[in-house]
């Protein structure tokens, strides 16, 4: 469980680090958004073949990654939205 939390943290940064721009997001946002991006990672190389849900593997990771930013981009047009609307 504290590797997955690992590996969710580090895809996370990674991902901000991929991501151009400044992201307002915290630690904590940053920790969530990169164990998703890892379950949507892994799920996807598990189902071409290439690995397991819960043990990433090389593609697996990249695919973890390119989710995690994604997610990033995803949340913050949530929140940006939210902040202009409720200036």
């Amino acid at each position: 469980m504290i590797g997955f939390l690992v590996a969710g943290l580090v895809i996370g940064a990674l991902a901000r680090l991929i991501k151009p721009g400044r992201q307002n997001l915290g630690i904590v946002a940053t920790l969530l958004l990169g164990v998703v991006g890892s379950l949507i990672g892994g799920t996807i190389a598990y189902l071409i073949g290439t690995g397991s849900i819960w043990e990433l593997d090389f593609l697996g990771f990249v695919l973890a990654v390119i989710a995690a930013v994604l997610l990033i981009g995803t949340a913050e047009g949530v929140l940006g939205k939210r902040k202009h609307s409720t200036v």
